[in-house]
């Protein structure tokens, strides 16, 4: 099973503190607005819409901000909003991909370029990085889910392809991993056993992590956090590998 490192770094996300839930619900409505203009506005006949309105309950977002991004979408008011990939390398060629929904390219282009070169890394071309990951479906369980071995049984007979366990009180959980085109039948397999998902998302999950430390790591750190604070990004993902002790120095 995966240490709390391991766990944590498949995607550094911030919002889960009070001060940032409005910046987070924005995305998390986004997400939704843009997921209801491609198919359905019902999440039971549209897979996607379904996977972002799971998320955005699952950070305990409104319903009343739910149901208005629905229509939203419905009306067509999400017609300039745009999806791009961004692959780069942070400190030490540590490997990320920056997935962002936005309205206006060359002011997000430009935002994630700068992020990069300030904190000493570079924007690749795309594929660049994303060679060295798998596209995978990832669902989220609470410590209290059951134990790693049941979480494990139920994912196997539901068709995961894998499953890792942080067992810290705090920020610990189940994390199961599926084939892409399998994330929506594991979860409503899952289910059934286990109860409903923490959440349930598509991921960029690296093939191997790279260890980092000291003053290249601080720095890294500071490079996904003010990724992380541009309104026009939805996701990070970088493939570092930090001890427990170093990333408490780190939060110091």
């Amino acid at each position: 099973m995966a240490g709390h490192s391991k766990f944590k770094n498949i995607m550094h996300k911030k919002g889960r503190a009070d001060a940032a839930r409005s910046k987070l619900f924005s995305k998390l409505a986004r997400d939704i607005t843009v997921a209801a203009k491609s198919g359905m506005p019902d999440p039971a006949m549209n897979p996607r819409l379904r996977l972002a309105v799971n998320n955005a309950k699952a950070e305990s977002m409104p319903k009343d901000n739910i149901d208005r991004a629905i229509k939203k979408g419905a009306a067509g008011e999400s017609d300039n909003m745009e999806e791009i990939r961004y692959e780069g390398f942070g400190p030490q060629g540590i490997g990320i991909i920056v997935e962002t929904l936005t309205d206006n390219r060359n002011r997000t282009g430009g935002n994630v370029r700068s992020y990069f070169t300030k904190f000493g890394g570079n924007l690749g071309e795309t594929g660049s990085v994303s060679f060295m990951w798998d596209r995978m479906g990832q669902i989220e369980y609470p410590l209290k889910a059951g134990s790693a071995d049941a979480i494990m049984e139920a994912a196997i007979e539901a068709g995961a392809a894998d499953v890792e366990t942080d067992e810290d009180e705090e920020d610990g959980g189940h994390l199961i991993f599926t084939a892409y085109e399998d994330l929506n039948a594991v979860t409503e397999a899952v289910a059934k056993v286990l109860g409903d998902p923490k959440s349930t998302r598509f991921i960029w999950k690296p093939q191997t992590l790279s260890p980092i430390t000291g003053d290249p790591a601080r720095t890294l750190m500071k490079l996904i956090d003010a990724l992380n604070d541009d309104d026009d990004v939805q996701a990070v993902y970088a493939n570092f590998d930090i001890s427990d002790e170093e990333m408490e120095a780190l939060s110091a």
